[in-house]
């Protein structure tokens, strides 16, 4: 199971490498961590345009089934007024997804349609594809190694995905993967238009279990003045976690049957 959770100095500009060598560096990245199971309790920062900010506590499930499909529960737990809502996600091994929310104030789960990808999820900066961005299938697009420069003094590879379909919320994606560890640090996620949309960046290394692990990341919408940070307080890998909580059952009750 792959696990992801999300000044610059140009050495050289212009030079492009065979798109498969690419396409390797990004799966290494993406794959870079392998557990059978990740269970997190995160805090989620939401800063308005104001600069006021509101915070919720989440805790996240993952886990693969026997068909490889890639499964994620989140969980909201604080405050009051979005507590009880749940978040199931299942990334598929032929390419498909499915995703449904529980809303309390709903009391019945609802199926997030494909034309709903690059809503905003529950309000943050993130959309219902950002969720689950970082585990896309890499041969879902094109891979370009663009060049190679220093990111706040860490030489990286940067590498430009373009979409190869239309459904997914973002044209292309530039990721700047640390060249040592296959760490991502940031992507730009640019529009169908091709314009600069959001900015993720990652950070705040742990050593976890052996696992070099980022536990802050943010994500910046361009031009609007928000941002969304989740801190990463508790990581656990290869705990035992049921099959039945990556259900629709346990997304409408809480409960295992």
């Amino acid at each position: 199971m792959k696990q992801t959770i999300f000044i610059v100095t140009a050495l050289f500009v212009g030079m492009t490498l065979p798109a498969q060598d690419a396409e390797s560096i990004v799966r290494a990245a993406r794959n870079r961590i392998q557990t059978v199971t990740l269970s997190t309790r995160s805090r989620m920062v939401i800063t308005a345009a104001n600069g006021s900010t509101t915070e919720r506590v989440i805790d996240q499930y993952s886990k693969d089934d026997a068909q490889g499909n890639e499964r994620m529960m989140i969980v909201f737990q604080s405050p009051a007024s979005v507590r009880g809502t749940r978040f199931l996600t299942i990334d598929r091994s032929t390419g498909n997804s499915d995703r449904w929310i529980f809303l309390p104030s709903l009391g019945k789960v609802r199926r997030i349609a494909a034309s709903e990808s690059g809503s905003n999820f529950m309000g943050t900066d993130f959309s219902y594809d950002d969720m689950t961005s970082m585990s896309r299938d890499v041969g879902s697009d094109t891979h370009t190694l663009l060049r190679e420069e220093n990111l706040n003094g860490t030489a990286c590879y940067v590498i430009q995905s373009v979409a190869n379909d239309r459904d997914f919320q973002y044209s292309k994606m530039i990721s700047w993967i640390d060249k040592a560890n296959s760490v991502i640090y940031q992507v730009e996620m640019y529009d169908r238009r091709g314009a600069l949309m959001k900015v993720m960046e990652s950070g705040a290394l742990k050593d976890v279990q052996g696992h070099l692990t980022p536990t802050q990341t943010t994500v910046r919408t361009v031009g609007a003045g928000t941002s969304t940070t989740i801190y990463t307080d508790i990581i656990k890998y290869d705990d035992p976690i049921p099959d039945d909580v990556f259900t629709t059952a346990y997304l409408e009750t809480g409960r295992l049957r």
